[in-house]
């Protein structure tokens, strides 16, 4: 009788688990696109209803949308709200083109960490008492902003051995600590931390909003190679680009697009590095040949079918083409990350020249039926002809944030 009453239990308290995550994971905040669904998986017995309607921005494409809606157990104990934005239909010029990226961090960027020689040929570790660690973001000493390695340093050297007190963020939580740098053996004070305020590389740009004069590119973010972690950017440029060779992929090696951005032309500003892609403003249309009146809608996601698609991108220096994909699979549901669909690349010149999907091709356009529906993100290793795109729907509403 006891086991029964147990089992009893911890299936009812299994069931009250199941019904509290379906309830944290629907979001309390969500943009839709004019005539995309509202796509939530609920379990039996929750509601999600509207309670009322209205207008917050008048657009010149048209209005922006804001519902409140409730979600309620079996209608009648209510459980949280939502918040959804429905922005109207947009039209933007699906580009392709390989671009470079300078990206310049919210204050300089720990990396590493390494002993100190000082002038005893004694080794120190400077930092070893405090809590700093690798992915931090050094943005203060003693009051003084840091906005690159050569204030950090110059700010570290004036201290004379003096304790520093530093500012740093973590995971958005600004924290603070002390260090006492160490002279070396060259006579500079040091701290012993690797540091970086910049980064730089090539990908493809995805396309321009001629209303907003907005850019979209590469689909997804910039992690910093030592740290792994998604840059916190001040600012950044973004420049021309021009094709120095081509590494076709291989099964088990991902190839590469090689740029140079060395004698780049500026062709606009970077504001976000986001998940989902760089976002920022254009300001040079001429160098990247943009035709502002080569307009495509943006597709919503139940347009989107399984089937054939094409990619836009430059392969070889003399322009962006067209290159046939079929759509494999698609998450309609899917927000959080992106891989939102998996494509695989059916065009022969494709294959020919690059041997499948490779880096550098994130962010081209994803085009089906007319309209702009994703943008390739990543590659299967195992198979480069097959990989990922994001839905367009996804960088357009993180492109209106900013």
């Amino acid at each position: 009788m006891k086991i029964k009453k147990a089992i009893i239990l911890i299936f009812f308290l299994f069931i009250i688990f199941m019904y509290v995550c379906n309830i944290t994971n629907i979001p309390s905040k969500m943009v839709l696109m004019d005539g995309e669904s509202l796509n939530i998986n609920t379990l039996f017995g929750i509601e999600i209803k509207t309670i009322n309607r209205g207008i917050i921005e008048t657009w010149e494409s048209g209005d922006v949308r804001t519902n409140n809606m409730s979600v309620s157990l079996f209608g009648a104990i209510p459980l949280k709200d939502i918040t959804v934005t429905t922005l109207p239909e947009i039209s933007v010029v699906p580009l392709g083109n390989l671009i470079g990226l300078k990206l310049y961090t919210n204050g300089v960027l720990v990396v590493g960490m390494s002993e100190i020689e000082g002038e005893s040929n004694e080794f120190v570790k400077p930092f070893e008492n405090c809590d700093i660690k690798e992915g931090d973001t050094i943005v203060e000493i003693n009051n003084y902003e840091i906005d690159s390695v050569e204030t950090l340093k110059s700010v570290v050297n004036s201290s004379k051995g003096n304790d520093l007190i530093i500012k740093y963020v973590r995971d958005g939580t600004v924290l603070t600590s002390t260090i006492t740098p160490v002279k070396a053996s060259e006579s500079e004070y040091k701290l012993g931390l690797w540091v970086r305020d910049s980064a730089t590389g090539v990908g493809t740009i995805s396309f321009y909003d001629p209303e907003t004069g907005k850019f979209a590119a590469l689909g997804h973010g910039i992690f910093d190679t030592d740290t792994e972690e998604l840059i916190d950017i001040e600012s950044g440029e973004l420049v021309t680009s021009n094709i120095v060779s081509i590494n076709k992929a291989k099964v088990g090696e991902p190839g590469e697009i090689k740029g140079s951005i060395a004698n780049g032309v500026l062709l606009g500003e970077v504001n976000s590095n986001t998940e989902f892609g760089i976002y920022g403003n254009l300001s040079n249309l001429s160098s990247l040949g943009i035709d502002t009146s080569k307009t495509m809608e943006i597709g919503i996601r139940d347009e989107i079918k399984i089937g054939e698609a094409s990619i836009l991108c430059d392969l070889d220096g003399q322009g962006v083409k067209e290159y046939r994909v079929d759509i494999q699979r698609i998450d309609k549901n899917n927000n959080s990350d992106n891989k939102s669909m998996q494509i695989k690349v059916t065009d022969e010149a494709l294959k020919e020249k690059a041997g499948g999907i490779i880096c550098g091709m994130s962010g081209s356009p994803l085009i089906q039926n007319g309209k702009l529906i994703g943008v390739v993100t990543n590659v299967l290793v195992s198979n480069p002809e097959i990989g990922y795109a994001v839905f367009a729907d996804l960088m357009v509403k993180e492109m209106m944030k900013y």
